[in-house]
């Protein structure tokens, strides 16, 4: 938290100190501003009428610098009303409940923010802060474990919406049929099994977001559907004979080319149109390098406990590495070491690196027809396992990436290889 030093003694600035809110004081707006741009912090709170200076043009330049929420508390609340990203909070309130709301707002905040270093992501953590101002459909796109629902919970908790529920469906994960049971809800004897009405995810996320994982992997069929939804505002359970009405907000992710997937029949182009409203793009992990030691302390923390350190030998060879699994392979390698390592410290050899030398990257196959059955010592399992997984890359490189010409050639339906294709995407294999 980022506080003027000039209003350390005032009864708001003790109640946000009481709330658990360490401040960082400055006395001016460019120490403010310097003070952002170095630490960014997840919310910057500051009394615009107490700082000297013009607070409009200090305000616009502290929100370009630091891509956190902006909580301007007092000064001139006309001057800065039109200022996109601020939440105001005049001081005739009461002291402690205006102090309570920046709390929770803030520790929302800080929950939901994504680990961000590299320039190329704070930029786009500024356009997801933006993003998160409108109540428009947003629609993510990215390669797979790249953290799109990482940006989506981001983009609810920074939305008028953060106090209201968040919920996630993994469209390529549940049966076509199954997955419209669970979005629209369901009334008692709507289908065999139906003992009890039950609300779907749509009605449950009323006041909040929605967030539809992976859209492009739904049948064609339920999508027209979806595009119903979100065109009337209002929901039909199965088996029911009238709509309700809907205050939710959606977001969808995708790790394919959206105009590709509208050409090659995967995604309906009135759906496209409707979902793209606001579009936001998460870069791979090797194209945000400066992104990838913060990551790592961060998973580190998250898995190994404050016992356990990154050693600089580490730290530079997983700068070297591509991550063609991006954040979901950083995990896995982080939690592998965790298990490897001896000490305290995570060193390079902890890594295991040298272990995945023979693993195909990015798609590519290494699969020879000259191979016995029985060379490999792995469990036959995992044997068939990989060779499953091989074969289908190779049918989708043959194809083009085209799923449905894929399942054509592998001789399965589209919805089975939806399915292989999902539990691919979750051991980190990225998907042509």
């Amino acid at each position: 938290m980022l506080w003027p030093s000039v209003s350390a003694d005032t009864g708001l600035a003790r109640a946000l100190v009481d709330g658990g809110l360490v401040p960082t004081p400055v006395t001016d707006w460019a120490a403010l501003i310097g003070a952002a741009r170095a630490a960014q912090p997840a919310a910057v709170i500051v009394d615009a009428g107490l700082l000297p200076g013009e607070p409009v043009a200090a305000l616009r330049a502290l929100g370009a610098a630091a891509p956190g929420a902006l909580i301007a508390v007092g000064g001139d609340t006309a001057a800065v009303a039109d200022l996109r990203g601020a939440e105001l909070y005049p001081l005739d309130e009461d002291e402690r409940t205006a102090a309570a709301h920046v709390v929770a707002v803030a520790g929302r905040l800080h929950r939901a923010r994504p680990v961000v270093d590299d320039p190329v992501s704070r930029r786009t953590l500024q356009l997801a802060h933006r993003v998160a101002g409108s109540d428009a459909t947003v629609m993510i796109t990215g390669e797979s474990g790249v953290g799109k629902e990482c940006y989506a919970r981001f983009v609810h908790a920074a939305s008028a919406r953060g106090e209201g529920p968040f919920l996630a469906v993994n469209c390529a994960a549940i049966p076509e049929q199954m997955l419209e049971a669970i979005l629209f809800g369901f009334e008692k004897g709507a289908y065999t099994g139906a003992t009890e009405a039950r609300a779907g995810k749509f009605e449950q996320a009323q006041g909040g977001t929605l967030l539809l994982d992976e859209i492009t992997e739904m049948d064609i069929g339920l999508q027209a559907k979806i595009l119903r939804v979100l065109q009337e505002k209002e929901v039909e359970r199965l088996g029911g004979r009238r709509g309700i009405a809907l205050d939710v907000r959606v977001l969808a992710t995708s790790n394919r080319d959206l105009r590709e997937a509208v050409t090659d029949g995967y995604v309906r182009e009135d759906l496209y149109y409707r979902l793209n409203v606001l579009p936001l793009h998460v870069p791979a992990l090797r194209e945000r390098p400066g992104d990838i030691a913060p990551l790592a302390r961060a998973l580190l923390a998250r898995h190994g406990g404050d016992s356990m350190r990154l050693g600089d030998c580490a730290e530079r060879r997983l700068a070297e590495h591509d991550w063609p699994g991006n954040v979901r392979e950083l995990e896995n390698v982080i939690q592998r070491a965790i298990v490897l390592g001896l000490g305290t410290s995570i060193e390079a050899s902890d890594l295991g690196f040298e272990d995945l030398q023979g693993i195909p990257a990015r798609g590519e196959t290494t699969w020879s027809s000259d191979a016995a059955p029985g060379d490999s010592g792995a469990p036959l399992g995992g044997r068939l396992r990989d060779t499953e997984d091989r074969l289908i890359l190779d049918a989708l490189r043959v194809e083009r990436g085209c799923r449905k010409h894929a399942a054509a050639r592998l001789g399965i339906s589209p919805r089975t290889l939806r399915y292989k294709l999902a539990r691919m995407r979750e051991t980190g294999i990225a998907i042509p």
